[in-house]
């Protein structure tokens, strides 16, 4: 089984940073991609950020410059640096893998528990 294990949420005030961290561990062959979603209360989950296993990135337009993913290939584990807090920020954050299980095996899609980070006014 795969687990994806997320941390580094919290309350910040707007402006302020923070980072999340989000592990991947079990039955892990590859992961071609990771990245970052979040969900604010009554909006649909949406994506933040995405990072390939050879460390090309993509943003959510509205992320793009105050957002940073990055990932340690060696430790399975992605990270989203985020500058710039805004309060519309606020949202649990979940961690996504794409990733295989053994060699030849098809893709599949793991979701970490969800961190909540609060930005205050």
């Amino acid at each position: 089984q795969v687990q994806l294990v997320e941390s580094g949420g919290g309350l910040v005030q707007a402006g302020g940073s923070l980072r999340l961290s989000c592990a991947a561990s079990g039955s892990i062959f590859s992961i071609p991609n990771m990245g970052w979603y979040r969900q604010a209360p009554g909006k649909q989950r949406e994506l933040v950020a995405s990072i390939t296993g050879s460390l090309s990135t993509s943003y959510a337009d509205s992320m793009k410059g105050r957002f940073t993913i990055s990932r340690d290939n060696a430790k399975n584990t992605v990270y989203l640096q985020m500058n710039s807090l805004k309060p519309e920020d606020t949202a649990v954050y979940y961690c996504n893998a794409v990733l295989l299980q053994r060699v030849g095996g098809r893709p599949t899609n793991h979701w970490g528990q969800g961190t909540q980070v609060t930005v205050s006014s």
